[in-house]
């Protein structure tokens, strides 16, 4: 217990469950549309997918990942409606 305290007063924290949950979603969308992209030679969807697999490791706020994964869930729908 008294390391979960030091790393608490260091300023590491663990993230929400709910955090967890979008960054795992996000994430498996993203390695479908990767999948899809490379198969179907579309660069669209592809790099769309890299996008939504790496982008929670540089978001911490729960609120924000949820605004660019839906963000970038809406852009993959437009690429791949095209």
């Amino acid at each position: 217990m008294d390391e979960l305290r030091l790393l608490q007063e260091m300023g590491l924290v663990l993230p929400s469950p709910t955090y967890i949950a979008g960054a795992v979603l996000f994430g498996i969308i993203g390695m479908a549309a990767f999948w899809h992209g490379r198969k179907a030679s579309r660069p669209g969807p592809k790099w769309i997918g890299v996008g939504l697999m790496f982008y929670p490791y540089a978001i911490s706020a729960t609120w924000l990942l949820y605004v660019v994964g839906i963000g970038l869930c809406i852009g993959l729908y437009i690429s791949l409606r095209q």
